[in-house]
């Protein structure tokens, strides 16, 4: 049977390496490879794109390819890099990948040559993003501080002391004491009913009742809930470790019906989610509570009810009390 011919496109097409996209009257090419690192170059005719590309990933697979200097290696192509070596490998993985994809968008950082990556760069861009909230500003520091040391140290990159290191981190903000206030429940619960998001009520429920993270309620699978000693379990929780977490009648009572279409109690994105939240709080004009509130107020609630601190920390995992009681206002709902 005759094959047909090879042509620059078929060849492109049949590779994952390369992507090809038109922005602004040029074709830009992004060559990634998981151990050569990554390239990126424009073009004004999208042949001359398809033909670069399918030359870089050549030399790339033969070892030829030359890795660029921190002049010619960027921020942007680092964290390229890093994107697709080690945030695969990572538990998670898929919130990383959000938060990187983010970063990539600044342009303004991500230009920025490795050589001329100076701590005031940084230091700059820890005063603008400061502004969305110092966790997630936490978050992109550290996480590009370890991109820099996988470059230095694990791809042999001839790079000087992290320069992230040298600038000043930003301080936590005091911990959240936030509990449901008088008829915030059924405002919430009201809102929900209009809601289009099946799921959206039951979660709630769930994270009032039992203090699990919005994360662990959303990854529950069939296998892992037995219904007739009401339990769930998780296998991988934020701290490393699995838990057993017990279900009371309420919580039993707001789990779905078992489908055969899916192992998973609420078959939703992360993201998803976190939309339907944010129009429910619109939607019942609650607007300074934030998911991870209904984990406060779970475990304020089972020290109201006389349990133990032994007890309460094997159902909500803190593995030390320090931690617990940052999320305790043993105080009427107020």
């Amino acid at each position: 049977m005759a094959q047909s011919p090879v042509t620059p496109q078929s060849q492109l097409r049949s590779r994952t390496m390369a992507s090809i996209r038109k922005r602004n009257g040029l074709w830009q090419v992004q060559v990634r490879s998981r151990h050569a690192g990554s390239t990126s170059k424009s073009f004004h005719h999208k042949t001359d794109a398809e033909r670069w590309a399918i030359a870089q990933e050549a030399l790339m697979q033969s070892g030829q390819w030359q890795e660029k200097t921190p002049s010619q290696y960027t921020i942007g192509n680092m964290l390229y890099r890093y994107l697709d070596i080690v945030t695969p490998n990572k538990r998670g993985r898929e919130q990383e990948e959000r938060r990187l994809q983010r970063l990539l968008r600044d342009k303004q950082l991500m230009s920025i040559s490795l050589d001329q990556a100076q701590p005031c760069i940084f230091a700059d861009f820890r005063d603008r993003r400061i502004k969305d909230g110092v966790r997630a500003c936490q978050y992109d520091l550290v996480l590009m501080r370890h991109a820099w040391n996988t470059a230095r140290i694990e791809w042999g990159l001839p790079l000087p002391n992290n320069p992230i290191s040298l600038i000043r981190m930003p301080k936590n903000n005091p911990p959240r004491k936030r509990r449901l206030k008088d008829g915030e429940f059924e405002r919430l619960k009201i809102a929900a009913e209009k809601s289009r998001s099946w799921y959206l009520w039951p979660v709630v429920v769930l994270a009032i009742e039992t203090a699990m993270r919005r994360g662990e309620i959303l990854g529950l699978r069939w296998q892992h809930i037995d219904l007739n000693r009401k339990t769930a379990f998780l296998p991988m929780t934020k701290n490393g470790s699995s838990r057993w977490v017990p279900l009371n009648d309420k919580a039993v009572a707001t789990l779905p019906k078992a489908s055969e279409d899916t192992d998973r109690p609420f078959p939703v994105t992360d993201v998803a989610f976190r939309q339907a939240w944010d129009r429910l709080r619109t939607r019942a004009n609650i607007t300074d509570l934030t998911f991870h509130d209904l984990r406060h107020e779970a475990i304020s609630e089972m020290f109201d009810n006389g349990m133990k601190i032994h007890e309460v920390m094997a159902v909500s995992g803190h593995r030390t009390a320090s931690q617990l009681f940052r999320y305790v206002q043993m105080t009427s709902k107020c």
